[in-house]
């Protein structure tokens, strides 16, 4: 248990950093720039939708390290018994990855006004979103054909919650995404559509990282990181 707590801190240390990363802890009273950028407040004026999705983000965070922290305490039980990962979840992870870089890709078209290069890139990312729900989906069918099913085990009940959760807010991105994607086909300016783009990178970045820290847990890894930093503390 030590172990996974070591690990979790870790997670959460970097996830700290990337937020510093995105200027959460600026303060708009001290910056410099352009006149128009202020609304007479002293402060910098942010889209009403990116203010929103940090704001759901947050929610979501919330409700995934709550979620993490019992999974945590559960495990410590005796009736746990880890469940065989199924290995489809390596691919479904290396799609949610390559669904994240087109979507950076797409950002960076947007800002050298490249259209074909950023609905290419949008394609690339619907593609490989789907990819990762189908292949969850493929992952519970296995874990039910090898006969661990939801009220099997504490461990079968939590992966199932964990992967359905996350599974759920996928397809609220693959949504948004479409929408993007329809802007993008419809040939808006690359200014138009500089925000919506910006925004579903965001949230599908938020995807991955909770991917990866719930990946790591069902995988184990996270135990076994958390056994390395605890040698390498003593």
């Amino acid at each position: 248990m030590p172990a996974s707590v070591i690990f979790v801190t870790v997670v959460i240390a970097v996830i700290g950093w990337w937020l510093l990363q995105q200027r959460l802890t600026a303060k708009p009273w001290l910056e410099e720039g352009v006149i128009g950028e202020y609304d007479g407040t002293g402060a910098i004026a942010l889209p009403a939708a990116k203010v929103a999705l940090w704001v759901l983000i947050a929610v979501i965070g919330s409700l995934f390290a709550l979620l993490v922290s019992a999974y945590l305490m559960r495990m410590g039980y005796p009736d746990w018994r880890p469940i065989i990962v199924p290995h489809l979840l390596w691919f479904n992870t290396g799609a949610l990855v390559l669904t994240s870089v087109a979507l950076y890709d797409a950002q960076r078209a947007v800002d050298r006004r490249h259209l074909d290069h950023v609905k290419a890139r949008l394609a690339l990312a619907g593609l490989f979103g789907i990819a990762f729900v189908a292949g969850q989906l493929l992952a519970w069918r296995e874990l039910t054909a090898a006969g661990n099913f939801v009220a099997s085990n504490p461990a079968d009940s939590f992966f199932y919650l964990l992967t359905g959760l996350h599974g759920a807010h996928v397809l609220g991105g693959l949504a948004a995404l479409g929408w993007t994607a329809n802007r993008a086909w419809r040939r808006f300016a690359p200014d138009a559509l500089r925000q919506s783009v910006e925004l579903s990178a965001i949230y599908w970045h938020t995807m991955l990282v909770i991917w990866l820290v719930l990946f790591s847990l069902v995988t184990g890894l996270a135990e076994d990181f958390g056994e390395l930093c605890s040698q390498l503390l003593t």
